[in-house]
């Protein structure tokens, strides 16, 4: 048990739209004390399935039952970690982490949160009205529950705040844009930030001598190229729409077509919102947005499903290649998040023809299944190819608790 007077328990909450993802960390070791999902919150159909991982505990549980809102989420989350004796009225617990998706540029680091903090993540929501929204309501929710706790604020965009100018801003009209605060900020921060750590780890050096490419290849999915540590450009803009071709957006796509749309269609802006953010990427190509779904069909030899492949495939490329040419050297391409950590097939593909590069992935590898961060490049290959697992609810906790504890708090 850890000290009462030295607390050492970090709640990570991760608030979406209708969801409440969690995990209790204890940062002596990192170690998971209990992690859990609450979805469909609003809903008739409402589901919240926690898992205890200390000791003894029999294991996951489920309830099924209408919860009306986030306040309702939170408080069915406590009763269960209440009931594993890790209750958040405990006073092992030094603070909660809550991932908050745009932080714009004032926020470059985890930040308490304090009236003035939230008003600025309020102000962001024209920029990420799908994400902040909602991760405001699970702060609120959390501070009315803890009022005594620190609650930190860890931006997905944090990690992104050191690109230089020239790869952060868009080649528009500079008034409008300051205006309007329209740049690349960038997103899945927390993900880079680890996997580009992690990646230098694996190498045997420090993260600032090393030059990565991360891949953080999810549903949503953004390329990085980082630069001793640093994030000196990534492939997601104003909002997670643009870059990679992903699961259900379309990625890079000339803005002309939603002019186009418009004129031709008769498509209004939120028509082709929907259209880009969620009828678009590999489910607007094939119908599917699940690699293994896709790897299926190719393999029954269905055409859509191909195409679709090598389309993803092919923006890939282009961004390994582009930020190559950025970082002038590169020491490793890192996979990461659902696809990148399970899809062999995937990074397969990504490196073949690259050779000249440097880049090689060794099939034998590439084809094991592991948990484990690890090279599947061979020996001889100029650059390492690595597949790290992300672990963002981990970075979260250690920033949260770093802040918390450090001297200056």
């Amino acid at each position: 048990m850890s000290n009462a007077s030295n607390p050492t328990r970090v709640l990570v909450l991760n608030s979406g739209s209708s969801s409440v993802k969690y995990q209790l960390l204890d940062m002596r070791d990192g170690a998971r004390l209990a992690v859990g999902l609450v979805e469909r919150i609003g809903e008739e159909t409402s589901r919240l399935v926690h898992t205890p991982l200390t000791g003894g505990e029999s294991g996951k549980r489920e309830r099924t039952a209408p919860i009306a809102d986030h306040e309702a989420a939170l408080k069915a989350v406590s009763e269960e970690l209440t009931a594993d004796g890790l209750g958040l009225d405990s006073p092992e617990l030094a603070a909660i982490g809550h991932r908050v998706v745009h932080g714009g540029l004032r926020f470059s680091a985890p930040t308490v949160i304090t009236d003035e903090v939230m008003a600025e993540i309020e102000r962001l929501i024209p920029v990420a009205p799908l994400h902040n929204p909602a991760n405001i309501t699970g702060i609120r929710t959390a501070q009315a529950l803890r009022p005594d706790l620190p609650q930190v604020a860890v931006f997905d965009t944090a990690f992104h705040t050191t690109m230089p100018e020239h790869a952060a801003r868009y080649a528009i009209d500079t008034a409008t844009a300051d205006a309007h605060r329209i740049r690349r900020y960038g997103f899945h921060g927390t993900s880079h930030a680890y996997v580009a750590r992690r990646t230098a780890r694996l190498l045997g050096k420090e993260p600032s001598e090393v030059n990565v490419i991360v891949l953080h290849l999810g549903n949503g999915a953004s390329a990085s190229a980082v630069a001793g540590g640093r994030c000196v450009d990534t492939s997601m803009g104003l909002t997670p729409l643009e870059g990679l071709v992903m699961g259900t957006r379309s990625g890079d796509v000339d803005p002309a077509v939603v002019f186009h749309l418009v004129r031709v269609a008769g498509m209004s802006t939120d028509e082709i919102d929907v259209l880009l953010n969620k009828k678009s990427g590999l489910v607007g190509l094939c119908g599917d947005n699940d690699m293994r779904e896709i790897r299926r069909r190719i393999e029954e030899g269905d055409e859509r499903a191909r195409l679709a492949f090598d389309i993803y495939i092919h923006r890939l490329k282009k961004y390994i290649g582009a930020y190559y040419a950025v970082l002038g050297r590169v020491d490793a391409v890192a996979f990461t998040a659902g696809v990148g950590e399970n899809a062999a097939a995937v990074r397969e593909a990504a490196v073949a023809g690259l050779e000249e590069l440097g880049l090689a992935v060794d099939a034998g590898l590439n084809e094991i299944r592991s948990g484990e961060a690890r090279l599947i490049s061979p020996e001889y290959a100029r650059v390492a190819v690595a597949v790290v697992p992300t672990d963002e609810e981990l970075e979260i906790a250690q920033q949260t608790y770093s802040l918390v504890t450090s001297p200056a708090h």
